[in-house]
Formats: C-alpha cells, sequence, structure tokens
C-alpha cells in the first residue's frame, strides 16, 4: 500500500506539472494512463464499473468523476485531478484541485477552506476513534467558512479492492458508528461547494455537477489509521504530495 501510494501521488504530481492553459482534459488522461503503465501499474478508473477513460478531471461545477474529452482549460478555471492506480495488487487513490491561471477570489477560498477540511478530517482518524468523528471534522470546517458538504459522494475503504465495503461520509450522522483499528486503510476525500451541495446526474451515469451551478473542490488521501493517528500512504517517498506542491495557480 505505502508503495502504491507513493506511486499514486507521483502520477499526480507529473499530471498537475504538466496542466497548462488551453490544454484538453483528454491531454490529461493521456498522461495519466501512459504514466501508470510505464511505472508498471494499471490505472484503476479504466473499464472500472464501464468508466471509459483513466483518470477522473472535474472542472468548476462538475463535483466529481468528471470524464476526460476535448473541454480546453481556460484561464481562471478550477480542476480536480483524481487519479488511482493498480499496482502489486492493490490501490492507491489521491486527488488534488488546481487553480489555473487567474482565478478569482472566491474561487481561491473554495479550494483552500476544502484543502484544510481535508486535513481536519484526517486529525480526527486515530484507532478507536468512529468514522463520524471524520465527518464532523470536515462538516465543521465547511459550516464555518459557509461552505456546502456534498454528501452523495464519500471516503471509502481501499486496498486490494478499489472501493471496499467501509464508507466514510463527510458530514456528521451519528449512525456511522464503525470503529476505526489499526492498519485500516481507507479514503478521505471531502467536495465542497460555494452553494448548494445538491447534486446532479449528467446522462453519462458518471458525470455529477451541482445543481446551482456553482463551482465545487476536492482533495483526497489514502491513509492507514495507526495507533494513535494517520499514515498518509498517498505520499512520495521522500513526503511531497500534490495538496503542499499545488497551493499556487499552474499554467
Amino acid at each position: 500500500m505505502r508503495r502504491t501510494g507513493a506511486l499514486a501521488a507521483e502520477v499526480l504530481i507529473a499530471a498537475c506539472e504538466h496542466v497548462r492553459v488551453g490544454m484538453t482534459t483528454d491531454d490529461i488522461d493521456r498522461f495519466v494512463h501512459d504514466a501508470a503503465v510505464d511505472a508498471g501499474a494499471y490505472p484503476s478508473p479504466l473499464g472500472y464499473r464501464g468508466y471509459p477513460k483513466s483518470v477522473c478531471t472535474s472542472v468548476n461545477e462538475v463535483i466529481c468523476h468528471g470524464i476526460p474529452d476535448s473541454r480546453r482549460l481556460a484561464s481562471g478555471d478550477i480542476i480536480n485531478i483524481d487519479v488511482t492506480v493498480y499496482r502489486e495488487g492493490v490501490h492507491g487513490d489521491t486527488s488534488v484541485t488546481l487553480m489555473v491561471g487567474e482565478v478569482d477570489d472566491h474561487s481561491r477560498r473554495l479550494v483552500a477552506e476544502t484543502r484544510a477540511a481535508l486535513y481536519e478530517g484526517m486529525g480526527a482518524v486515530r484507532t478507536g476513534a468512529v468514522v463520524s468523528d471524520i465527518g464532523r471534522a470536515i462538516q465543521n470546517h465547511a459550516f464555518r467558512h459557509g461552505l456546502g458538504v456534498v454528501r452523495e459522494f464519500i471516503g471509502h475503504g481501499v486496498g486490494t479492492e478499489f472501493h471496499s465495503g467501509l464508507q466514510v461520509p463527510h458530514y456528521y450522522d451519528r449512525r456511522h458508528s464503525t470503529a476505526l483499528g489499526e492498519a485500516m486503510t481507507f479514503t478521505i476525500e471531502p467536495m465542497l461547494t460555494l452553494g448548494s451541495p445538491e447534486v446532479v446526474m449528467w446522462d453519462d451515469g458518471w458525470t455529477a455537477v451541482t445543481g446551482d451551478g456553482r463551482r465545487t473542490a476536492q482533495f483526497e488521501h489514502t491513509l492507514a489509521c495507526t495507533a494513535d493517528g494517520y499514515e498518509i500512504l498517498t505520499r512520495t517517498p521522500s513526503g511531497d504530495c500534490a495538496h503542499d506542491l499545488f497551493t499556487h495557480p499552474v499554467g
């Protein structure tokens, strides 16, 4: 899990370095596909339940699972790039929201506070905590900053399966009382919105967008629960991750 998580981080960082105004999301897909294959891995999204591409690229009002296509990135866009790779029998899953070119202040705030919300949720992880502690920490942060929390898409167990049975909501619900245990591996991936968190699905069966058309951001890590906290698995061996390297606009 550490080695595959590190690879996912490396592929995501390289993809972020590649992003420029005017490139298409298909360009990002080809880059991620080739980088994964060249490293001896398989891009987990490709063919998963019929998903047609090797990465998810969710731009502006797209909450998650955006399918790469011929759309060109423009200055002022924000884009979530969600990379999952499969190697050595396990999956590593991580994502970042990038700001492209000249981005407005509301979008900058959304991106910064969504990243912060992920780390608030991570701070609730330790052996003996319960899943709802994670959602409470994320929801409290989002609400303090006037942001919506998407409820339809959640974190999940990950390991030999892309999505295992563990569910990790990003909102507080005391019914999610599963206790966290040492060495459990799962993602936390909050999706926050500037406006309503209502979800509308496109006819492609994958693309989820905000009902009011306002912007949304997401950040994700794969974690292992430890006795007194957590270990981030989606970091490079030197400790880098896209969340830390791309806090300013690119391209």
